[in-house]
């Protein structure tokens, strides 16, 4: 089974649940996708790396750094970032926050991200695409140019289309219908 197919079944065992379900997007669902449990096992830590790291090559994108908006992107960022030291050039990872921080340098991304890096935006299950367009708004902010966007999930709701319109490529990593098939 290619790492691939294992990520589909680890996420249908992990992640889907049927029933009917208000999404963060305020649509309702008979599909929800709770990536995080996923995402953040060891196993699905171990998949989603190295498959985001050559999705990001395969697309020649010539990434330095990769995050998005927090909680959902992160440990997707973090995974490429690590699968980055076994295959060099690294890729630096960073978190997009929901608000600047209140105290200290008040900043809106933390990590080591910098002004003038090639970014590609991670986000877990798009939906509307609202959470990567704040993620690139707020890179863009920072001085950083975005490359493209790397999706986990994609629904299919219309949020790849916000994406593509806003003039952002997007490459997920599972199509939302391969995980109704039971």
């Amino acid at each position: 089974m290619t790492e691939r197919a294992q990520l589909v079944e680890l996420l249908k065992k992990k992640s889907v649940r049927f029933g009917a379900f208000t999404l963060a997007s305020g649509a309702t669902s008979d599909l929800y996708i709770d990536a995080r449990l996923t995402t953040m096992s060891p196993e699905g830590l171990a998949l989603i790396g190295p498959l985001a790291l050559s999705t990001i090559r395969r697309m020649r994108w010539n990434a330095d750094s990769i995050g998005g908006l927090t909680l959902g992107a992160d440990p997707i960022a973090y995974a490429a970032s690590f699968a980055s030291t076994m295959s060099p050039p690294l890729l630096r990872a960073f978190t997009v926050r929901k608000e600047p921080k209140e105290h200290g340098t008040r900043k809106l991304i933390e990590g080591p991200f910098k002004p003038g890096d090639r970014v590609v935006v991670v986000e877990d299950v798009v939906t509307s695409g609202a959470s990567a367009l704040r993620a690139i708004d707020a890179v863009r902010e920072a001085g950083g140019e975005v490359v493209g966007v790397v999706a986990l999930v994609d629904r299919h709701e219309g949020g790849t289309e916000k994406i593509k319109t806003a003039g952002y490529s997007l490459i997920t990593l599972v199509e939302g219908e391969e995980l109704r098939a039971r």
